[in-house]
């Protein structure tokens, strides 16, 4: 019997891979959100959304992501980046996005190609976001000239034939700090930070209810605890969670309190902190 059974659940709560229909429009998201698709309705060229590892940016792009892949005034990409990456490599991920087969082994071309291609988009009346996730690997700097080249390109009314909304740690900012006039056309950087006590707890009671919870499974004080040892970072809130419930199904108990929450964070190496309420 997995737990979801013993707690009456229809989909696991606390799974760490993103899922749009699991995500926690808290104040800090929701501002994220609305300024990152102001970006990419006006096309503004260059967006940042930063934060440290575990605080929502993956969730966070793939919702935004979501909802501009079902509006048709859009066609939206996505490069994840594994490791640092050079020109070429960018462009032919960038050409697999447009569609353009066979490109060709001279780069000034292909990017001319490409150029084409962002304009037959537009002449379509769509616009063309591309989201760069991991973009902190991005440390060459002609890599991030290549990219400069694209934020060069305009239509005839003065707007970005491409917008990049380029997630990833802090160091993304210091990377393209590099090219001074690349720099300059950031035009929205938006930072996520851990969570608050009230948003934690708000956070867990959302996952559950969408998961179909009809009563409370962890108790106030195990609350305030998963807030603790996870330092207000979602991911860590749904590894510290997903353990819990594991030790709670495997207990048999109908509720997760406190010394379940302090044993599994235990287990995980995790250390109580301090966050704000």
């Amino acid at each position: 019997m997995a737990y979801e059974t013993f707690y009456r659940l229809k989909y696991e709560p606390f799974a760490v891979q993103p899922d749009p229909r699991f995500y926690f429009n808290s104040p800090q998201h929701a501002v994220a959100r609305e300024y990152l698709l102001h970006a990419a309705e006006r096309g503004r060229g260059l967006a940042l959304l930063l934060g440290e590892i575990g605080t929502g940016k993956t969730t966070l792009s793939r919702r935004i992501l979501s909802e501009l892949e079902s509006d048709e005034r859009y066609n939206i990409g996505m490069i994840v980046l594994t490791h640092s990456v050079k020109p070429r490599w960018l462009l032919e991920k960038f050409g697999v996005l447009m569609d353009i087969e066979d490109p060709p082994d001279d780069s000034s071309y292909f990017f001319s190609e490409i150029v084409n291609r962002l304009f037959e988009i537009h002449n379509s009346g769509k616009k063309t976001v591309v989201f760069i996730d991991e973009a902190n690997k991005m440390d060459d700097p002609d890599t991030i000239e290549e990219l400069r080249g694209f934020l060069n390109l305009e239509t005839s009314d003065g707007r970005k034939l491409v917008t990049f909304i380029m997630i990833g740690l802090p160091d993304l900012e210091v990377n393209l700090a590099q090219n001074a006039a690349l720099y300059q056309r950031i035009a929205v950087r938006v930072t996520l930070n851990p969570l608050t006590i009230d948003a934690v707890k708000a956070y867990i009671q959302h996952r559950l209810r969408i998961s179909g919870s009809q009563e409370p499974i962890f108790t106030d004080k195990a609350l305030d605890a998963v807030a603790s040892f996870s330092g207000g970072r979602p991911r860590l809130v749904n590894i510290v969670c997903d353990n819990a419930m594991i030790e709670g199904y495997i207990q048999r108990k109908p509720k997760i309190d406190e010394l379940i929450i302090e044993r599994v964070s235990k287990n995980l190496n995790l250390v109580p902190k301090d966050i704000v309420s």
